[in-house]
């Protein structure tokens, strides 16, 4: 990141800047002086003698935007095509386009870019400079490359109107949309800040914007994270000094406090003309302009976060959408989560997150991730951080704890075939919420997370859900699946919709929340619980009550949870970040089991929220149902999530509903609810037996091939105490590091 806040102190000003009579001047008249001044500092503190270069496609408004945004700090303008090239040819851009070649207008373009050089201006590029690799390298070294990211349609509207039928590399056989489409590629290489331009937004409006960009690069201290257990009121100089950043709570994951992280100052919003501009792009382009605005570049720049995205997005999922969005009857539509790797929407996550932790970890330190699933999460995680590349897996290694008799067959089978050398799975003699409240209780032992960096030179980090990186991924596929129904013509942009999610540990309902708060038009939340309703009765009552329940193994297991982590984020949100009520709520949880909501508060959650349940014998009629009439099988868990969408929707507007799996996972209910009197116990058979009724969606390719390659494979299996999982965590330390 570039550090280019540039104070001078006064005495050079007056010495460097002013004549003395000027100075004499102007503190006669101190509001003149004021006025220079401002119109001074705010150039010379922005720029310093960096550039502010402006990179975008032919009708971006570079040229107009450039100068505006020079007029605004009192600084040079200068327009590539006009000032360098049309003046070093001698001649127009056009007329260089007639008497040249495609290859040989970029590369006397590019010479042209290699002898230019300035300071502390504003530079408008050619649509074309980025195709030059060494001019762009040359000009990026001076200056911050602010991308006018504009909609293809929007573009070529505009060409059309000025009726400018010379673009570098329009030729017969090549359209204008393939050209734009081409160039992309280009302009995501070397951009620091994107700026969203809409078809309708003044060019007034995107000067700002660039400026407001181009302040955010600069300054990572303004993208701060807290704890959902710590009050700004109440935290002392000491925790105000110690800033804690993107790259900081993605490897640190827990706070020392027992609370999960969120952004100090919010998520991010966008205009409704930003999130039309994403209409017609593709998920993983709309993944990287969302999650550009929730991580600072200073964490990880554009570049190398759209790399990252195209790696966990571009061939590990089965389906070029890779999130579509399915119509199933009447308003209902199906957000289909389950096209990555694992089958499950946990995949979103953890295609990325492993990625996003290689790349913010120190090179000085080895870590062990300790997860805790109550199914989805175990083979997800284990497959995502086997992909790293071979010297990441060297310095870090995983461990996977589930519930031992708690998953389905097929999701066992999964998380021990996922296994690899960095990676293993450890089965509990206990249930998900132990697993989970175990590590939990890991990660705030001081002396033991001590004992491993000393001892063997290890930190210890969480991929769970509880880790505020895997909640982004699960942020842009609620956006992606509203713009998709836009662009389907099923809703123009600003109609609402409402969302049912099968909810368990509540991280994708709270997702939802958050693509809502970033401008998302969802009406209603609604919250789908099978049997273990702690949260539909915690909505319905404000009342969070564990004392007498016990967990209830059902056919939808990876909601078989009582413990909700990223409830306490939701309620943190919703306090007005009152991080004192929220360590009083879970203390009392904690040691008495239970907590109950003021009545205020329980008024704004059921505004976001409602919720409901379903029973096991509803889960699998409804399956039977949807199957009988559609032809499409639903996983157990959508199951839930339409039963419930059937009792709680007014069918006043669309609902999607998550399906957060492929049925595949969960073959002996779906067999059972499809009313197959013999089920044979062998996996791979059952897959088989379904694979047989040629059902929509097929089959999941990446499930079928890892039951024949693996089988049953072995795995650790251990008590549920803590100081035996500790013993396991060293002692898979010590093989792996040492």
């Amino acid at each position: 990141m570039f550090h280019i806040f540039q104070y001078q102190p006064l005495r050079l000003i007056t010495q460097n800047s002013f004549s003395s009579m000027c100075l004499k001047q102007m503190l006669s008249r101190p509001v003149a002086f004021a006025q220079i001044w401002k119109s001074w500092f705010s150039s010379h503190s922005l720029l310093g003698k960096k550039n502010i270069i402006l990179m975008g496609p032919p009708g971006a408004g570079k040229t107009t935007i450039g100068r505006i945004v020079g007029q605004k700090l009192d600084c040079p303008v200068i327009d590539i095509d006009d000032d360098v090239l049309e003046t070093t040819w001698n001649m127009s851009v056009s007329e260089k386009l007639q008497d040249v070649s495609y290859e040989e207008f970029l590369e006397e373009e590019g010479k042209a870019l290699l002898k230019f050089s300035a300071s502390g201006s504003v530079i408008s590029l050619s649509g074309s400079n980025p195709m030059h690799a060494a001019g762009m390298q040359h000009i990026k070294k001076n200056g911050i490359v602010v991308y006018l990211d504009v909609p293809t349609r929007v573009i070529m509207s505009r060409l059309k109107a000025k009726e400018m039928d010379r673009i570098v590399g329009l030729s017969p056989g090549i359209s204008l949309k393939d050209v734009l489409q081409f160039r992309k590629q280009f302009y995501k290489r070397w951009f620091d800040v994107r700026v969203l331009c809409g078809g309708d937004v003044e060019a007034e409006v995107v000067a700002e914007k660039v400026l407001d960009g181009v302040k955010r690069y600069q300054d990572s201290e303004l993208e701060t994270f807290i704890s959902t257990r710590s009050s700004r009121s109440g935290r002392s100089t000491e925790e105000n000094s110690h800033k804690l950043f993107f790259s900081d709570v993605v490897t640190q994951g827990l706070a020392l406090d027992g609370g999960l992280f969120v952004p100090e100052r919010g998520l991010p919003k966008f205009t409704a003309e930003e999130w039309q501009g994403l209409i017609e792009v593709t998920y993983i382009e709309r993944a990287q302009v969302i999650l550009e605005k929730c991580i600072h570049p200073a964490d990880i720049p554009a570049s190398k976060l759209a790399e990252i995205i195209e790696t966990a997005y571009g061939e590990n999922f089965s389906c070029s959408k890779v999130a579509p969005v399915r119509h199933l009857a009447g308003n209902q539509f199906l957000l289909e989560l389950f096209h990555g790797p694992t089958a499950s929407f946990k995949d979103f996550a953890l295609q990325l997150v492993p990625h996003l932790f290689a790349y913010c970890i120190p090179r000085s330190c080895n870590y062990l991730i300790l997860v805790a699933t109550s199914g989805d999460t175990g083979s997800a995680v284990l497959d995502g951080f086997s992909r790293l590349h071979d010297t990441d897996k060297q310095r870090i290694a995983l461990v996977n704890f589930f519930p031992e008799d708690g998953v389905s067959p097929i999701q066992k089978s999964q998380m021990i075939g996922c296994q690899k050398e960095n990676a293993w799975s450890v089965g509990v003699k206990s249930d998900f919420d132990f697993c989970q409240t175990a590590i939990k209780k890991i990660f705030t032992n001081s002396d033991f997370t001590g004992f491993l960096t000393v001892e063997y030179g290890t930190a210890l980090a969480a991929a769970n859900s509880i880790n505020w990186a895997r909640l982004l991924p699960q942020i842009v596929y609620h956006a992606s699946a509203y713009l998709d129904l836009v662009h389907q013509g099923i809703i123009s942009f600003g109609s609402p919709v409402d969302i049912c999610i099968p909810t368990g540990n509540f991280g994708n309902m709270l997702a939802a929340f958050y693509a809502k708060m970033m401008g998302i038009p969802i009406r209603k939340c609604i919250c789908a619980s099978n049997e273990n309703n702690i949260l539909t009765d915690f909505i319905k009552t404000g009342v969070y009550d564990l004392r007498g329940r016990k967990l209830i193994s059902s056919f939808s297991p990876a909601v078989d949870i009582l413990k909700s982590s990223n409830l306490e984020r939701y309620l943190h949100l919703i306090a007005n970040e009152d991080g004192q009520l929220v360590t009083q709520l879970f203390n009392q949880l904690e040691n008495q089991g239970h907590f109950q909501l003021q009545k205020d508060l329980l008024g704004k959650l059921q505004q976001d929220l409602v919720a409901g349940w379903c029973s096991d014998e509803d889960c699998l009629a409804a399956i039977h149902s949807v199957y009988s009439t559609t032809g499409y099988i639903l996983d157990t868990h959508t199951a839930v999530a339409k039963v419930v969408a059937d009792r709680l929707q007014d069918r006043t507007c669309p609902i999607i509903i998550s399906s957060t799996a492929h049925y595949s996972k969960f073959a002996p209910a779906i067999l059972r609810a499809l009313r197959i009197a013999e089920i044979n116990q062998n996996p791979l058979s059952q897959l088989h037996l379904l694979s047989s009724y040629s059902a929509l969606p097929p089959i999941h390719w990446g499930l079928l091939e890892t039951l024949k390659k693996t089988g049953n494979g072995d795995h650790q299996v251990c008590a549920a105490d803590m100081s035996v999982l500790m013993s396991h965590i060293e002692t898979l330390i010590q093989n792996h590091f040492m």
